[in-house]
């Protein structure tokens, strides 16, 4: 009986999967996947995707990512400090290294696929996702290039045919100056094919696009001349490294061909909203969505948040037991930015004759200073969320004819007046979640003061092109061409709307000048490193000597006067030091120029040439 049940049984299904078949049932388009011609067909579907690869774009350490590069130049570490020694840093071979093929091949096969499957959306939308993807592409290998020099140039997918031999996928390294003419040649290929995001901040147009060749281009440019200055030029046979110095006028005059167009576009402009101080302006470029000076950005909003503010905010300001005041600028940066008067920017803590000089009030010191100091660094006597920030490193007592200094926990009082000890902001030495050099960083640090609790955090956006960077691009390419009044211009301009400067406040521009320029102007903004690097003088500045102030991150502690009677006494002196945990002076080697490639890459692929030094 149960032999015929189960005949029977088959007998049905076979009858209802026939049936179903004369309508298509076995041809239906599955429910659990969406097909390529689905998502090709579906401006949404690809808008999605987009978002997917623009929250992919590379940086040096991570969008927001505390320990980004400021670490390893403009500030030290004050966080927690595990056994290895937090601040004990080196540039090693890997620093900066960056190989996402992953990346790339994923572009390409949205790029074929479009191109394959695409036939329902228009001809616009068709050349708008094109252009999105060929800039991001470029994008990403602008980020190879600018760490790892001339990579294998991938613009269509790679397939695996089988039967064991993987040679056909194993392509060599590219020239150094086969990738930037790629990024050049990309960028004209797709400029004039934005039709939908004009006036897009977070999402590629014609600008964003000329951006990236202002600034690509210049990265050539200075290799190419730099690189060839240097006793010992950094070179493959091959030219998978080193960029010949006659390429240089070219791409300097590419450079500023982008960064006249940008600037030449009223959609953007410096940021200078007419009300309110220059230093509070220039800290709310950064926070102002609306700000016409961002060409473009990595936006952030509810749900997806970042921890900059709750990493970094002022000790007293921070939410939890744990976190704030992990990054701390050195006193080296807040010396680059010149007074107005047009003086060097040190700062006027002893007179000639080594003696302390005293100051009715401690922000004293920085008066008549860059205004984008302020909106850079919280320093001393200056404002946080429209409250005094409390530093003070201690009291200077006057005892047998000399200062001694006295230092508390933080928020002590001094037992002979009664009066401040130690602030509750510090700073205080081989501390952490406080301030070990006097500073704080302002840029990027939230206002609000749910920008710095969890899990609200922050979500203001990260600039990856803006107007000041620009204008100094501008001036420095055309300093470069021999361009000097075309120059200062661009850089007077931007010293004047930012800085506070008065006009024409440089008279004789110099390559030193702009470096200085763009140091205090993009603090924090992640091109230092970079800078350094294709300048070939990251060697030089961060040069593991112990005594140079650049290669060591120093502090200025703040102390006020106890001295009864007379009239110092209630003033502030200032001390240079050497935080405790900052043990070694950054040493920049010939090898960090081109971070290397990783073994199982290179074991992977033998056509790949090493970098030198590696």
């Amino acid at each position: 009986m149960n032999k015929y049940i189960c005949i029977s049984l088959f007998a049905v299904a076979a009858g209802l999967f026939a049936g179903c078949n004369e309508d298509g049932w076995l041809e239906r388009t599955p429910k659990d996947r969406i097909t390529d011609e689905q998502l090709w067909n579906d401006a949404s579907m690809i808008m999605g995707l987009l978002a997917n690869y623009y929250d992919r774009l590379p940086q040096l350490a991570g969008v927001f990512n505390t320990g980004t590069s400021a670490e390893f130049d403009d500030a030290m570490w004050s966080g927690h400090v595990d056994q290895n020694g937090r601040n004990d840093l080196t540039y090693g071979d890997s620093y900066g290294r960056y190989w996402d093929y992953t990346f790339i091949r994923d572009i390409n096969l949205a790029l074929e696929n479009m191109e394959a499957y695409s036939v329902k959306i228009t001809d616009a939308q068709k050349k708008q996702f094109g252009a999105e993807l060929r800039f991001i592409r470029a994008y990403v290998y602008f980020e190879l290039v600018k760490r790892m020099g001339g990579v294998p140039l991938i613009t269509t997918q790679l397939i695996y045919s089988g039967g064991g031999d993987p040679v056909p996928l194993q392509v060599a390294r590219a020239r150094e100056t086969e990738i930037y003419d790629f990024i050049y040649n990309e960028i004209q290929g797709i400029k004039e094919n934005f039709n939908a995001t004009e006036g897009s901040r977070t999402r590629a147009n014609k600008y964003t696009a000329l951006a990236l060749q202002s600034r690509a281009m210049l990265y050539a440019a200075s290799i190419a001349k730099y690189n060839s200055l240097m006793s010992a030029p950094i070179s493959t046979p091959g030219g998978e490294v080193g960029i010949p110095s006659g390429k240089a006028p070219d791409y300097y005059k590419k450079s500023l061909e982008a960064s006249k167009a940008i600037i030449a576009n009223s959609e953007y402009e410096l940021y200078n909203p007419g009300a309110g101080a220059k230093g509070e302006n220039f800290y709310k470029l950064f926070m102002d969505k609306g700000a016409k000076e961002i060409i473009f950005a990595k936006d952030f909003a509810t749900g997806k948040v970042h921890g900059f503010t709750y990493d970094n905010v002022v000790r007293s300001f921070r939410s939890d037991i744990e976190g704030s005041s992990m990054l701390t600028p050195s006193l080296s940066l807040v010396e680059s930015f010149d007074y107005l008067d047009g003086s060097g920017g040190a700062l006027r803590d002893k007179d000639s004759d080594g003696n302390y000089i005293p100051y009715e009030n401690m922000e004293d010191i920085f008066a008549g200073k860059d205004a984008r100091l302020y909106g850079t660094v919280v320093y001393a006597g200056s404002k946080f969320r429209s409250q005094s920030v409390d530093i003070q490193a201690g009291v200077a007592a006057w005892e047998n004819g000399e200062y001694k200094f006295k230092v508390g926990n933080l928020g002590t009082t001094y037992e002979e007046d009664g009066k401040k000890l130690t602030g509750f902001d510090g700073p205080r030495d081989n501390d952490q979640y406080v301030s070990n050099t006097g500073f704080y960083i302002r840029k990027f640090v939230g206002e609000d003061p749910q920008n710095g609790v969890r899990p609200t955090l922050a979500s203001n956006w990260w600039p990856w092109f803006r107007l000041g960077e620009i204008y100094l691009n501008a001036a420095e390419a055309a300093l470069e061409l021999g361009e000097e009044p075309e120059a200062k211009n661009y850089a007077n301009t931007l010293r004047e709307i930012h800085g506070g400067f008065p006009a024409n406040s440089i008279a004789n521009l110099s390559i030193d000048i702009i470096r200085n320029e763009r140091r205090i102007e993009l603090a924090f903004e992640d091109h230092r490193y970079f800078d350094l690097k294709r300048w070939r003088i990251a060697d030089r500045v961060w040069n593991g000597q112990e005594s140079d102030p650049n290669a060591v991150v120093h502090g200025l502690y703040p102390y006020r006067i106890y001295r009864p009677g007379h009239p110092d006494n209630g003033k502030y002196i200032f001390e240079r030091v050497r935080p405790t945990r900052f043990k070694r002076a950054r040493f920049f080697r010939s090898a960090n120029y081109y971070s290397s490639i990783e073994q199982a890459v290179l074991n992977n692929n033998p056509k790949l040439v090493k970098n030198p030094f590696h």
